[in-house]
């Protein structure tokens, strides 16, 4: 069987630059960062002060009242972007087969806030006191689970748990499945919610934050000298993907095509990537021979860029590894120097960034690159946004555990 052709036909975000495709889109252009001093709750005994939060997110724009109770932020973040990419697809599954539209989104740590709350409860008034509603709140498939009662998908429905590579096993894994005859239209991205005493401390004491509390939108530096560790951050971004026919056959508007989806492991160290970059260039390499493209031919790369000391080198080694004397043509941002690290919800905003940077011709700029580390030495994008012409486009995800996660995707030609 020929694998069948898959498109993104709809975008939708909720992140702490924006709560809409085209405001995430013009702030990320105009370099606008999402990062401040921690409002949810008291940072002032943490080394680390500052987090990108989302901020006048209100559920009931997007769900009942009684509804969006009964949910983790991580599951109301995952609806309210669901609906948003449904709208923006211009899609009503019930006007469809439901039975062959499915959802894919994935969550890195799942329901943080609220096992943090009834540990607390439990604690205080004992075990009648826990919420029934305690274990859907936390459990990750959640995520999935309500967007898929809540849209009426009745495909095939599951949640992926690789760390910051997630949403963009997520994403590969729902277009094996359009590529292979088990769905037709796929609601698929990453979610997270991990702003929460217990998750900075965690972080904290591994020591993979950035303490630059003194200037918070400063703070975050992807492959610039002066990097000291990632910025916490939340939020969902969901993709819709259709079988190419079945979006041509409604008339969709369709953004890119999706052409190339590879994966590794490390097999090296619990949260260290591979110094020699190995795992990351074998995912990449499996993405581009999917895609039938040479290394030469990426135009962008929307990068993993943490901005952590290690991951930054190693995706440049890697890189390095993969497209040899082929770099010069490869424009690279990372979004997180604007959004802070999403984890399970990057990969997915950071797929929709590329997106747009080949529907515009536009490349926004990494945010904080003022002093170029050496180390890092392809050509990320700095300063201004660049005009670029852009037909092939990749975005790129390293998790903890050693996984990795390359989406390609190019202009669509009738």
């Amino acid at each position: 069987m020929t694998p069948r052709r898959v498109v993104i036909t709809g975008m939708g975000t909720i992140c702490p630059i924006a709560h809409n495709i085209k405001d995430f889109w013009n702030n990320l252009m105009a370099g606008q960062s999402g990062i401040d001093i921690i409002t949810r709750f008291d940072p002032t005994d943490y080394p680390t002060k500052i987090a990108a939060e989302i901020k006048g997110f209100n559920p009931q724009d997007y769900m009942p009242r009684t509804e969006a109770r009964r949910m983790d932020p991580f599951i109301q973040y995952a609806c309210a972007a669901s609906r948003l990419a449904l709208e923006d697809a211009g899609l009503e599954l019930s006007k469809h087969n439901p039975d062959r539209a499915g959802v894919l989104i994935g969550t890195g740590i799942g329901g943080l806030e609220i096992f943090e709350k009834q540990c607390l409860v439990l604690q205080k008034r004992g075990p009648g006191g826990i919420s029934p509603f305690f274990i859907p709140m936390l459990i990750p498939n959640m995520a999935a689970g309500q967007v898929s009662i809540m849209f009426g998908a009745r495909g095939p429905s599951s949640c992926s748990v690789t760390a910051c590579a997630t949403a963009t096993n997520s994403i590969g894994d729902a277009y094996r499945m359009i590529q292979h005859g088990t769905a037709d239209i796929m609601i698929s991205g990453g979610t997270e919610a991990p702003i929460t005493p217990l998750s900075i401390a965690g972080f904290c004491a591994m020591k993979a934050l950035s303490t630059h509390n003194d200037q918070p939108q400063k703070a975050c530096r992807p492959f610039d000298l002066e990097r000291d560790g990632f910025v916490m951050g939340e939020g969902s971004g969901v993709v819709i993907l259709e079988e190419l026919e079945h979006a041509l056959q409604r008339g969709a508007k369709i953004y890119a095509e999706l052409i190339g989806y590879g994966s590794s492991s490390d097999a090296y160290h619990i949260v260290q990537p591979d110094p020699e970059g190995n795992g990351a260039a074998r995912a990449l390499r499996a993405a581009l021979s999917e895609a039938e493209i040479e290394a030469g031919q990426l135009d962008y790369m929307n990068a993993h860029g943490t901005g952590t000391h290690f991951n930054d080198m190693v995706e440049n080694i890697a890189l390095r590894q993969v497209l040899g004397s082929d770099s010069e043509n490869l424009a690279i941002t990372s979004t997180k120097s604007a959004t802070g690290h999403m984890l399970g919800a990057a990969g997915a905003v950071e797929l929709i960034a590329a997106t747009l940077v080949c529907n515009n011709n536009l490349i926004p700029p990494n945010i904080n690159l003022d002093n170029p580390d050496p180390d890092c030495d392809l050509d990320y994008v700095r300063g201004e946004a660049r005009a670029k012409q852009i037909e092939i486009a990749a975005s790129e995800s390293l998790g903890f555990g050693g996984h990795n996660a390359v989406l390609i995707i190019k202009k669509f030609r009738q």
